[in-house]
């Protein structure tokens, strides 16, 4: 007999998701997204100097700051035509490449991580065997026995007080938890190195932004913040070798510690190698220029679109096969709700119609989330990591091939296996060790640069908005950790006259469009087994998989400061 489960909230993620699922026969037969609180900033950068538009988006997200300056800030530039100088691309490289790092780590150890690692079976480990483990996989110093028995005693001693925290409602002692305690004590140890190693790789960002989180160096035309060996004031030689030393530290601790215990915990997992797949369509805009040529022939990550798993054909991708569909979502479209908007065109109308909480369940035969539906040819399409490293590696990218067939290799598993929630937490892995180890490429081609006597870092020939042309419109792009960003821009009489921002977690979280096609997360749920419908970790697992962001997925906001919705926190 089919029954309706719901999932609300699902935590350790930013933002308010809801996840229902209808089960047959112990599996997810059928699966509804939805995101239960809206906010947005679309509306309110109306009338505004687009000059300034990347501070307002990077107030989409407290989590997701930096990504939405460099899409919007792209996006001016396009409709410009504005041609950065070398070095504001380097510096842009390098404080989205740290940040790139910065947000897989996270995510994996302390968002994703508890989906597969039982924190009270650590309890149970011998601190000599966990060493004995740690030692075996790398070669990381901090792995004595003495460490793991003070990180034992540490969560014995955190577990007696009662007070768990985030940590009080999840699902310990859940059957679907497979590692050996050594392996969870292990774990939960390098999940407290990374909470403190986190906040030292991030201080790149206050060096070349000023500040972490909302950076305030990023300038339409290329970076505030100038190159001068001779001042203080400026990126000197003192600055990029104290940059030189972090980005050492991260790419260690990525190398040692976060792609080793990526192989052990999977290695426990391979049957999720064919769970989780999704829609099986693949959307990457490509990043991280490699010189200053312009156009987007010289990314690092290429930019393309994979069809049906088809590795073997990326298609190119053109921004214009991008629209937005409202039919299962609460807003309104002038010209109706069965058709797709491209973002240049796109409106932000709210029309909730779902119920008054407290309720049991949505109506997921209309309307039921605040998450439009993107669509790249009318087709759902997944965006993210495994997208990105999925892109690189089929159009020939050596590093993206070089570690994916490592990891396929260490697991034992054939590349089929990437179609798959294990698969896309790879991925990450994948994309994480791909930046690590290029940011310290263009630390060291800024320093070329500053050695030939370049300090050039923003091209102010169109600044001045008397130089624009009375109307223009721009698209920008970036791959952020969670995936393929888009903002769209128009300009008109040097104000900005509309403005659309479509996220990572909008592709990856929206609702059904107007011919009911699934989006990915709802996709990717089907078929996933559940052992304990009181206890739905399967649908965790895979959920966090993507690392939603539902505070840039949701779109509107009143900009007259009007009271649209009242939410209550008991």
């Amino acid at each position: 007999m089919a029954k309706k489960i719901a999932v609300d909230p699902i935590t350790r993620i930013e933002g308010h998701l809801r996840i229902e699922a209808q089960l047959e026969g112990g599996k997810i037969a059928n699966a509804w997204s939805s995101s239960t609180a809206f906010r947005g900033i679309e509306t309110i950068l109306k009338g505004r100097d687009p000059r300034d538009a990347h501070h307002f988006t990077q107030r989409f997200c407290g989590v997701c700051t930096t990504v939405h300056s460099m899409a919007s800030i792209r996006a001016v530039e396009d409709a410009l035509k504005i041609q950065i100088p070398d070095n504001a691309r380097l510096i842009r490289n390098i404080i989205m490449g740290i940040q790139n790092v910065q947000d897989h780590v996270i995510h994996f150890y302390h968002l994703h991580a508890l989906d597969w690692v039982d924190i009270t079976s650590a309890l149970k480990a011998d601190p000599k065997k966990t060493a004995q483990l740690a030692q075996s996989i790398s070669d990381w110093p901090n792995s004595s026995v003495k460490h793991f028995k003070a990180v034992k005693e540490r969560i014995a001693a955190f577990v007696s007080t009662g007070r768990l925290g985030p940590f009080q409602n999840a699902y310990w002692g859940h059957s679907a938890y497979r590692l050996p305690p050594e392996a969870n004590l292990m774990a939960v140890a390098h999940y407290l190195e990374a909470l403190e190693w986190q906040k030292e790789v991030i201080k790149v960002h206050a060096i070349l932004g000023s500040k972490n989180p909302h950076p305030q160096t990023f300038l339409v035309g290329g970076m505030a913040i100038p190159v001068d060996p001779d001042s203080q004031n400026a990126i000197n030689a003192d600055k990029i070798a104290y940059m030189q030393k972090l980005l050492k530290k991260a790419r260690l601790f990525v190398e040692q510690v976060y792609i080793p215990d990526l192989l052990a915990v999977a290695s426990f997992y391979k049957d999720w190698a064919a769970i989780g797949g999704g829609v099986g369509n693949y959307l990457a805009y490509g990043d991280f220029h490699m010189d200053n040529a312009g156009g987007t022939d010289n990314l690092y990550f290429p930019r393309g679109v994979i069809m049906g798993r088809d590795l073997a054909n990326v298609l190119p991708m053109d921004e214009k096969k991008i629209t937005e569909y409202v039919t299962h979502s609460w807003y309104d479209y002038s010209g109706g709700n069965d058709k797709g908007l491209h973002p240049y065109q796109g409106e932000t109308s709210h029309n909730y119609t779902g119920p008054k909480p407290p309720y049991d369940f949505l109506d997921t035969d209309g309307k039921y989330s605040w998450v439009k539906s993107p669509r790249y040819n009318d087709q759902p399409m997944e965006v993210g990591p495994l997208a990105r490293v999925l892109v690189a590696y089929a159009s020939g990218n050596k590093d993206a091939q070089t570690i994916v067939n490592y990891v396929l290799g260490q697991l034992g598993v054939g590349p089929e296996a990437l179609f798959s929630t294990l698969g896309r937490t790879a991925a990450r892995g994948v994309d994480c060790l791909m930046m690590a180890r290029m940011n310290e490429k263009w630390v060291a081609d800024l320093v070329n640069n500053m050695g030939r006597g370049i300090y050039e870092t923003h091209n102010a020939e169109k600044w001045d908005p008397s130089t624009w042309p009375k109307e223009a419109q721009g698209f920008g792009y970036h791959e952020a950790p969670r995936g393929a960003l888009g903002h769209w821009i128009r300009i008109e009489n040097g104000q900005i006259a509309n403005f659309q921002a479509v996220v990572p977690s909008t592709w990856n979280a929206g609702p059904r469009d107007a011919a009911g096609q699934m989006g990915p997360y709802e996709s990717a749920l089907v078929g996933t087994p559940i052992a304990d419908e009181n206890k739905p970790l399967e649908i965790l697992r895979t959920i966090h998989s993507f690392d939603p962001c539902l505070a840039c997925a949701v779109h509107v906001m009143d900009g007259k400061g009007n009271e649209l919705i009242k939410v209550k926190a008991l």
